[in-house]
């Protein structure tokens, strides 16, 4: 096929039915074509109506999925799949075992599953939580050691100590530390201090992280990272994690975080919003201020009474809590949020800005070495709110 031709063929899958001037398809473009007119429209008549042919019938929807996973790549999949949820109104549909069983798999499908999760019929359950696991398990894989090595990192900078017993010194550290007082003439190295850590305790953690995470429906990806990243967090024995989720109501899951799975089908998407009271209840879990880092994850669209909110925020930040404001954690950019209330908590002392989950493990160690994090998100380009 030369240039030429090959540019025409994408212009036609591209048009649509209605640019056929642009010459015919071979039969598996032909299959292509019609994959996409089903979903985005753009048939024979050239009216570009959307197509509602997958709506009513499982069977073909089931055979149109199949299409797109066949002719397709996986990341052109999940958007077509998402768009057939958002344009078609499939969401009935996919509680069905067969279809989801054909699904390719994401972050989106587990936010749309998880939003179902009440009305998801006794047959579809489990292949639900198998979809939503599959979901997880890839997302722990690609940042759980990341975070690891970042809280782990953060913790062991921050303990630090040239007073080390003697079973805690770093020997390499020390020498390295110690070069500059190296003797020739003598081939002594004259040590004016040891380096090491403090041991740490087997009972007590270090840090304490709470993240409040309002379950708002424009929120659902940000719950599904959460959820996870607690998960991670949870696993570390010098962090003390606490999740926590909320709309008009406050529902702590920390005793869930052993399995992410289990915290996202116990959140319940969609409702109102009172961050002023997730805050107060957060405000309630601080044992340690200067040792605490909160992080509260909301677009801010408050329900609740604002300036209670910037009151807790203001008494957080002055005992010595490292607050941060997320407006989103997910990889779809910058939400809708309120930006006068980004900007109020980011005068406090609460930086409010969108992160993506690659970005998490470092904000959260800048957060943990209570280091600027604020100047943090502004060097990576974040843009704090204003």
């Amino acid at each position: 096929m030369t240039d030429e031709q090959e540019r025409l063929r994408r212009w036609r899958l591209l048009l649509g039915g209605a640019a056929g001037q642009l010459g015919g398809l071979g039969a598996d473009d032909q299959r292509r074509d019609s994959a996409l007119t089903a979903l985005y429209g753009g048939g024979e008549g050239g009216d570009g109506k959307r197509g509602a042919n997958l709506a009513g019938s499982a069977p073909v929807l089931h055979r149109w999925l199949g299409d797109v996973r066949d002719y397709f790549p996986t990341s052109v999949v999940q958007v077509m799949q998402r768009d057939a949820v958002d344009r078609l109104g499939l969401n009935k549909l996919l509680l069905e075992p067969e279809l989801l069983a054909s699904v390719e798999p994401d972050v989106h499908l587990v936010s749309t599953l998880v939003s179902l999760s009440r009305a998801i019929p006794a047959r579809t359950r489990e292949t639900a939580r198998a979809v939503v696991r599959k979901v997880v398990a890839e997302i722990e894989r690609r940042l759980a050691d990341r975070v690891l090595a970042a809280v782990h990192g953060s913790i062991d900078r921050s303990r630090r100590t040239r007073r080390p017993r003697l079973s805690d010194v770093d020997w390499s550290a020390t020498i390295r530390a110690n070069l500059k007082n190296y003797q020739p003439a003598q081939r002594t190295l004259v040590v004016d201090g040891l380096r090491g850590q403090q041991r740490r305790s087997r009972t007590a953690s270090l840090r304490d992280v709470v993240l409040l995470v309002d379950q708002s429906g424009s929120m659902a990806e940000s719950v599904v990272y959460s959820a996870v990243f607690g998960a991670v967090l949870a696993s570390i024995r010098a962090v003390e994690t606490r999740l926590v989720v909320f709309d008009t109501e406050v529902v702590d899951l920390t005793e869930s975080l052993d399995d992410p799975v289990d915290v996202l089908f116990a959140t319940q998407l969609g409702g109102g919003t009172d961050i002023n009271r997730a805050v107060a209840y957060g405000q309630s879990l601080v044992r340690r201020p200067a040792d605490t880092v909160v992080v509260l994850i909301s677009d801010l669209f408050e329900g609740g009474v604002a300036g209670e909110l910037l009151r807790r925020v203001r008494e957080l930040v002055a005992s010595g809590v490292t607050v941060v404001v997320l407006l989103a954690l997910s990889d779809s950019g910058t939400p809708a949020y309120d930006h006068e209330l980004a900007a109020k908590l980011s005068a406090l002392g609460a930086p409010a800005f969108a992160c993506t989950p690659d970005r998490f493990p470092e904000l959260l160690a800048t957060a943990l070495r209570r280091e600027d994090v604020g100047a943090w998100a502004e060097q990576a380009g974040m843009g704090v709110g204003r």
